[in-house]
This record gives C-alpha cells, structure tokens and sequence, in this order.
C-alpha cells in the first residue's frame, strides 16, 4: 500500500495576519479583533501578543479591553479573510487536487501522496508553498507533514504560530505518546474531564488501553471507538478534493424580532428539522449528528451538537437532538439573531437490528409511520397542509 503524504498549513491567527497585511503598522503590536459598539461584543481573533496578555475568543471586548490595555482594537472584515482564504487555497491547487479547505480560518490539507515525480519531495513542496504564500500573499503558514491528517493536525500545533515539523511514517503512535490529551482533535470538554478524573492526562495513557477499557470510560458509543484509535495515531480520513466538504444538510434561519421568545426559538428550531429530516429522507440517508450554530446578536456564536449512534431521518428523534444542543448553546442572555441547524456524519440506515433497542420497535414503527403520513399529506396538499403546534406562530392555534 502507497504511503499517505498529508501536509497541514496554518496561518496563526489567520484574521490578524490578513489585516497586518492590509495595516504593517499592526505588525508586532498586541491586536484585538471584536465589533465596535455593541454593549456585549465579543473578542473575534486576536494577535499572538494579546493571547500572551491573556486575551481569548470568545472573550467579552470590555473584559480583553482590560486584560490587554495597550491593544489596537481592530472591526473584523469577514469578505476580507474570505478573499484571503480563496488566495492561500489557489497557490496550493496547482500541486494536488485534494486540497481541504478545513475551515476559514486558514488551515489547508493537502495529499501530496504519488505526486514527488512531478513536484519532488513532499517537504520540499511544502517548503515552496510556504514561501510562495510570504512572498504573494503576506501571510506566514506553518506546516507539518505526516501519514494522516490527525497526526498532521497535532503535529502543527506543536510548533504554532511559526515552525515546521515531520512525522514518518510508523512513528505515529511514538509521536503522540508523551503528548497532553488535549492536543487530539475532536476530543470535547466532557470528554476530557472524565478522562483527567481517571488521571489520563497523557495521550500515551490512552493508547495503553483497550476498546473494552475505552467505553467502559468515555461510553460504548462512536467516540470510543473514534479515540481508540486516535490515541494510536490511526485516522482513515480523506483529504476531500477542494470544494467539496463533508456531506451534510442544513437549514437556517434569521429571528426579525428583536427578542426571540423561547417558544419562537423552539418552534423556528422544528421548521428547520422538519425540512432537514425531509431532506435525509428524499435521499434514503441519515444523520448520526446534529449540529447547531447560534449568532448572538453582539457577534458572538456558539456551536454544539448532540450524537445519534445508529443515525436518525426522522424528525422526532431529530428534533430531541436538536433540543439537546439548543440547550448546551444557548447559555447567553442577549438576543439571538440567526440560528443554523446542520445534519452531517451521513450515512444509509443500518440494515442490523439493534441486539438490545432503547426503546421498543412498536415505538419506533409509529414514529415512523407518523413521519411517513406527514410526508404523504404535505406532498399532496402542500407544506402548510398539517404542521405541529409548536411552529405555529403564538395565538395562531
């Protein structure tokens, strides 16, 4: 089998970098980015400088304000970092077609793999491509090299915000051993704090371990699984060629009311599920995640999300999930502006009964069936034929 050749580029604190760019006077001086105005707004990226002073994402601006006194207070330019972003992903589509644009935030995937015939070897890609970016764009990216993009992941982070660092491959596992285990992707807050009650701390710890062992700690679900095999350095995953994310559905949208009521949010969050849920079903797949993104009207946002091991279209179950990371995320008292519910991790319906079900497969053949009817009307006499009583607009029942 080829060995895999996955280089991840960053750019440290991608808004600042784009608007040091933009404004050298900036350069080297601490740099707070957050809407100017809002009594609540929050801190959008900051420079290296300020994070050294103690400011974070996600921080209330007068709180940064106050931490870091001598910062210039910069608005965020989002269509600027989006331009920027398209910039850094064009000067790395010539060497590879899988190229992932992970975030917009500036960090790249590429698989360089079977490519050293016409561009050499991958460091000596990512060395070209890394000067290419400082020379054209202005921007500095830190790389790594390494079999996967979890290793590759990690790896970056060692050396943030300036640096560059390689791992062969085989050495994966002896790379992560002696690392924090908060440096794995994809572990949650929960989940760490489990595993430090246990006094796993060590990725190594981990690793020392056996799937049994794993889920009698962190559950017998997915992310078990999931983390078995991270903490030995094991990721299966494509870089998906550019422009092409993990497919998902989702569905928004924008509250107009300057205080969304709780049975407002509530009733807006099943809409969306309704249309996400049919959308699954159009497509014979289902979700085994739900996502919520919620924008608070002084800019900040929160993400959640809930899991659903065996995967769920239907729009009961998907609705309870979606409760679920409603709950986790809106922890805030200002409005919300708009609202994002995404369905992703898809897959087809597993075809194996559960050996020992939740909940009965009577209960579940009536969820069904419900569903099922709902579809059959709306098709026939349109979306507003039936609804539930929650969506409706309040004193319209």
């Amino acid at each position: 089998m080829r060995e895999r050749a996955v280089v991840h580029l960053n750019v440290a604190h991608f808004a600042v970098s784009v608007e040091r760019v933009v404004d050298p006077r900036l350069c080297g001086r601490p740099v707070i980015l957050a809407p100017q105005g809002a009594a609540r707004a929050v801190v959008h990226d900051m420079s290296p400088e300020a994070y050294q002073a103690g400011v974070r994402k996600g921080m209330l601006l007068s709180r940064a304000s106050r931490v870091c006194r001598d910062a210039d207070l910069v608005t965020p330019h989002p269509e600027r970092y989006e331009r920027a972003m398209v910039d850094f992903l064009r000067r790395a589509l010539p060497y590879t077609p899988l190229v992932e644009a992970v975030d917009r935030a500036g960090h790249l995937f590429l698989d360089l793999s079977g490519t050293s015939r016409l561009f050499g070897p991958a460091p000596d890609v990512a060395w070209r491509l890394r000067k290419e970016v400082r020379d054209r764009l202005g921007l500095d990216p830190i790389w790594s090299l390494a079999p996967n993009k979890l290793v590759a992941k990690v790896a970056s982070r060692l050396v943030k915000p300036t640096g560059e660092y390689m791992v062969d491959p085989g050495e994966e596992e002896a790379f992560l051993r002696p690392l924090p285990l908060n440096l794995l992707p994809g572990l949650e807050r929960t989940e760490l704090l489990v595993l430090r009650d246990l006094n796993l701390k060590r990725v190594g710890q981990v690793a020392a371990l056996s799937l049994d062992q794993v889920q009698v700690v962190v559950g017998s679900g997915a992310g078990a699984a999931r983390l078995h095999e991270a903490a030995r350095g094991i990721d299966r995953a494509p870089v998906l060629p550019a422009g092409q994310g993990p497919p998902r559905v989702h569905e928004a949208l924008t509250f107009a009311e300057d205080r969304a009521s709780p049975a407002a949010v509530e009733g807006g969050l099943y809409r969306l599920v309704e249309k996400v849920g049919r959308t699954l079903r159009d497509r014979g797949l289902v979700a085994r995640r739900v996502g919520l993104t919620l924008d608070y009207a002084d800019g900040a946002r929160l993400v959640r999300s809930a899991v659903c091991a065996d995967g769920t279209a239907n729009d009961l179950r998907l609705f309870a999930l979606a409760q679920k990371a409603l709950t986790r995320a809106w922890t805030r008292r200002v409005r919300l502006r708009h609202l994002r519910l995404t369905g992703d991790r898809l897959t087809y319906p597993p075809c194996q009964l559960e050996l020992f079900p939740e909940e009965g497969p009577a209960q579940r053949r009536r969820e069904n069936q419900i569903v099922s009817a709902l579809d059959t009307i709306r098709d026939r006499f349109g979306t507003a034929a039936v609804q539930m009583g929650r969506t409706l607009p309040l004193g319209a029942a």
